[in-house]
């Protein structure tokens, strides 16, 4: 899929514990499992749709919820599956929960927009379907959840990619499952998980594919995603929480979201734009460095 779009950057906005009991309960059930993590990898939004209005290439859907309306952007791409983890439309009077990554830009304006990673209309309550970020051992810890994934599992990507049980882990996945354990984190065996093709490129992708696939244009200036180039280039990539630091033997760069100016070794260097998340969890930097680390 080609990424051409215009945005402002005004608009940019664990440990597993205790022990598995045998004794399985109904999803729906609450258990009594405590997680520290606060951290919300995903906005949800339940409610009932009340209003759809089309609007160029998207479909505006109102979500009647306890004290609001907000409203889902939904394109051709947007996920959208019932809880028993089949493909669906939308209709008014769905039931639905829309999970948005936290790391989205967002539309400022009221009521509060959305453009969802994932929607799910709620349809039979034996079911259970959630969206979250599951680390190495399966875990998510807002969601206080463990995957035991075996051959009965249902796996896929949201883009058709083959994958297998070693691609869920540390993974944006959309999981679908009926029972878990009463533990510290909840266990379950899921019938179904897709992963959300967060960050992923085909391995065969040239760097001059992958920045015509996958880039935005932002004042003029075209923004190519930092870490799949720079790994594609042979660098190193290290999160620093705020940016990252890029490097390859003796060269090095420090760069940082939302400032112009990035280190090189120890010289202080401008971008023409501001490096920014722009898409979840994806830094994206001007083609320009890019091209820098191709000499």
């Amino acid at each position: 899929m080609k990424w051409n779009k215009v945005i402002p950057f005004a608009m940019s906005a664990l440990l597993i514990g205790g022990v598995a009991v045998p004794e399985a309960v109904s999803a729906k059930e609450e258990g009594k499992a405590e997680v520290t993590s606060e951290e919300k990898a995903f906005i949800k939004v339940e409610g009932t749709i009340d209003g759809i209005e089309k609007n160029n290439e998207l479909t505006l859907y109102t979500v009647k919820g306890d004290e609001d309306f907000p409203v889902l952007a939904i394109t051709d791409e947007t996920l959208i599956f019932d809880n028993t983890g089949q493909k669906t439309k939308l209709k008014k009077g769905d039931k639905v929960s829309a999970y948005t990554h936290a790391d989205k830009p967002m539309v400022m304006i009221y009521p509060p927009q959305y453009t969802p990673d994932a929607v799910i209309v709620e349809k039979d309550e034996a079911n259970t379907a959630v969206v979250g970020i599951f680390d190495d051992e399966l875990v998510d810890p807002y969601l206080k959840l463990q995957l035991n994934v075996d051959d009965s599992t249902d796996i896929s990507s949201a883009s058709g990619n083959k994958v297998n049980a070693d691609d869920l882990k540390g993974k944006d996945l959309l999981v679908f499952y009926k029972e878990t354990t009463r533990s510290i984190p909840a266990k379950t065996t899921p019938e179904k998980v897709v992963i959300l093709d967060v960050n992923t490129v085909d391995e065969d992708a040239t760097v001059e594919q992958i920045i015509e696939d996958d880039h935005y244009m932002v004042d003029g200036v075209k923004m190519v995603p930092l870490r799949l180039l720079a790994e594609k280039l042979g660098y190193v990539v290290d999160s620093t929480g705020v940016g990252a630091i890029i490097s390859k033997g003796a060269p090095s760069y420090t760069i940082t979201r939302g400032q112009k100016e990035y280190g090189y070794n120890k010289s202080l260097l401008q971008f023409e734009a501001a490096p920014e998340l722009l898409e979840p969890r994806k830094t994206y930097v001007p083609v320009g460095l890019i091209e820098e680390l191709m000499k």
